[in-house]
């Protein structure tokens, strides 16, 4: 015969199938805990000895099986957890491909007790070295065991290629921490080598969030809590003060199940936007929650891969509500000075701010309800009846306001250098221009300090892109139209950008020889400087271009607010003070500007308290 083509004996069939599904001890753990979760276990103990090489036992207390399962379960493709080509396509538990169990046992000596509650006698079956199975009634408890002894010990190859026992011991312990972080109703213990490192009790998230990483994991990190009808983000994220630069410290589950994404990953990433350094990473913990049937879990046989079968909607969904998550939250960073007692007087920043959901009263704008960031921002007689309007002349209202203040009758001068501010009654909010580039404002808890021109950055970043979104352009016509002779590149590179300029609001006609005429202009943008920010834009734009390689909107809107926003040293006054900071609170992300330098910092008054000697 010249037949050379064989069909492989099942057991080197099983052999080269687990090394997809069994590639280290880790994945035995995480298999047969997987397995006792599906199985309704309220109880699930894990025992490992020397990094699992040696022996890797799972107990629960789930619902366990008859003996003719049991005999079942270790044959390959067996499972109860799907029956049908719909179920595949709607999967509801973690395990489903019926591989888990015959690739472990086949590379390993396996055993396995299991008893239903309504069995008088549960069953144990063993596969020894020679592959022959062992079958016997046991007594034992309710529920089921498998106990995997001398991993690898017929692949030679596959046990020299495992690490350390500290490499596969971390391992071991990453797995069990995510699959108890995924199921906090579940009560959980690990044993090393006879020591008990985990001991995990039934719980709520917030406290099984605590039990994994600790009491202070709570003080570091915000809550996520976005429910809808058909997506759901829920969990933990890292406050900006507490980036880390480690990578792995990234939990997303989906339906409960741990996935890696990096869909998801990018779209958290990006929601941090400027509050990360290179290197850094946001710690999360994240459950997203999705019907079943617009997900595909079975892209490997790991089920670590899912693809989705509308990306860019989860994309937008997950990056919206981070976005939210970190922008609902106070972080403004306080600074202090150095001890008084010590030779070093400079200032430091402190941790961020402390502050609760929805808790805007710390802020120069006490707005009680958050605007939203289509809505229309106050008008200027807004403004004014909101801060109670510095500026304002006492008239016989205020006169006969019953105050008793000795200065109510009377305006007291604040001088800045050439500039003279005036001030109403002392217990008003002051708002002050320092140097013609700060913006110094009383808050509830001691003096916030803004950086104009980034907050103004901030703004028209903002509004920039809600411009491009909204495709509908808002345009001021010049008088005097304004002619630009561009160098070839500046005036190809102009054409290119002609449909995104057009939504920002500039109107520009391309004639002969490299000449534009810029015909009208933002609305947000100051006139006399047009040609020149329509150069300076430009020019940005290729900086950040070669530098950063951001995206074509994204470049575009960093290099219009940063061009078009008030310069250090422009003068506003302390009406346009308050828009600015009004609108600055309205943006989805008022701490940093969007190239990542701080717009917000606060001194306490209890530092002012400190410096001044008062100890009341």
């Amino acid at each position: 015969m010249n037949q050379r083509i064989k069909i492989l004996p099942e057991n080197l069939a099983n052999k080269i199938a687990a090394g997809e599904v069994v590639n280290r001890p880790e994945s035995v753990v995480k298999e047969l805990m997987e397995n006792s979760i599906d199985a309704g276990a309220k109880l699930i103990e894990v025992f490992i000895k020397n990094a699992g090489k040696n022996l890797i036992q799972v107990v629960d207390d789930g619902f366990g099986m008859s003996e003719d399962d049991a005999v079942l379960c270790i044959q390959r493709h067996a499972t109860s957890k799907i029956s049908s080509i719909d179920d595949l396509e709607a999967i509801k538990t973690l395990g489903f491909r019926g591989e888990a169990l015959a690739s472990i046992a086949s590379v390993s000596i396996f055993e396995l007790k299991t008893r239903r509650e309504e069995d008088e006698l549960g069953v144990f079956i063993k596969i020894g070295e020679n592959s022959e199975i062992i079958k016997e009634k046991d007594s034992c408890s309710k529920g089921t065991s498998v106990t995997v002894k001398n991993l690898f010990y017929n692949i030679p190859a596959r046990r020299n290629f495992l690490k350390s026992n500290t490499t596969e011991l971390k391992h071991i312990i990453e797995v069990f921490k995510r699959i108890a972080l995924s199921h906090p109703e579940v009560s959980f213990k690990l044993f090393n080598d006879d020591d008990l490192v985990f001991d995990l009790s039934q719980q709520n998230y917030k406290e099984r969030l605590k039990s994994v990483f600790g009491e202070n994991i709570i003080d570091i990190t915000i809550e996520a809590n976005e429910i809808t009808d058909y997506l759901s983000l829920t969990g933990f994220i890292t406050k900006p003060a507490y980036l880390r630069r480690s990578k792995g410290e990234q939990y997303l589950f989906l339906n409960y199940r741990y996935v890696q994404s990096r869909v998801i990953n990018h779209a958290v990433f990006t929601a941090y936007e400027n509050l990360m350094e290179k290197g850094d990473y946001p710690f999360f913990v994240l459950f997203l929650a999705i019907d079943p049937k617009r997900i595909d879990v079975n892209v490997h046989p790991s089920k670590l891969e899912v693809k989705f079968d509308d990306e860019k909607e989860v994309y937008s969904f997950v990056n919206a509500v981070i976005k939210k998550t970190i922008g609902s939250y106070d972080l403004v960073p306080i600074v202090s000075f150095g001890d008084k007692d010590s030779n070093k007087e400079a200032l430091r920043f402190n941790s961020f701010a402390s502050t609760d959901r929805k808790d805007f009263s710390d802020r120069p704008v006490a707005i009680q309800n958050e605007q939203k960031k289509s809505g229309p921002f106050f008008s200027d007689n807004d403004i004014d009846q909101l801060f109670e309007n510095l500026n304002r002349e006492f008239n016989s209202t205020d006169a006969g306001s019953g105050s008793q203040h000795p200065f109510d009758s009377v305006q007291k001068e604040v001088y800045h250098e050439s500039d003279r501010l005036t001030s109403a009654a002392s217990d008003t909010p002051f708002i002050v221009l320092l140097h013609n580039k700060y913006i110094l404002s009383q808050i509830k808890s001691g003096l916030m300090i803004i950086d104009a021109h980034v907050a103004h950055e901030r703004i028209l970043y903002e509004i920039a892109l809600q411009s491009f979104e909204a495709n509908i352009p808002f345009s001021q016509h010049l008088l005097f139209p304004q002619t630009i002779k561009l160098d070839p590149a500046d005036y190809q590179l102009t054409k290119e950008l002609e449909p995104y300029l057009t939504n920002l609001g500039f109107t520009i006609k391309f004639k002969p020889k490299s000449i534009v005429e810029i015909i009208g202009i933002p609305s947000d943008l100051k006139t006399d400087h047009e040609s020149d920010t329509l150069l300076d834009i430009l020019h940005e734009y290729r900086k950040n271009q070669l530098e950063k390689q951001l995206e074509t909107r994204d470049n575009l809107a960093k290099s219009f607010s940063c061009k078009a926003a008030i310069k250090a040293g422009d003068k506003i006054s302390e009406n346009e003070m308050r828009i600015l900071v009004d609108k600055l609170f309205a943006t989805s992300m008022p701490y940093v500007c969007p190239h990542g330098r701080p717009i917000v910092i606060k001194i306490p008054i209890q530092e002012f308290d400190k410096r001044f000697g008062r100890t009341s």
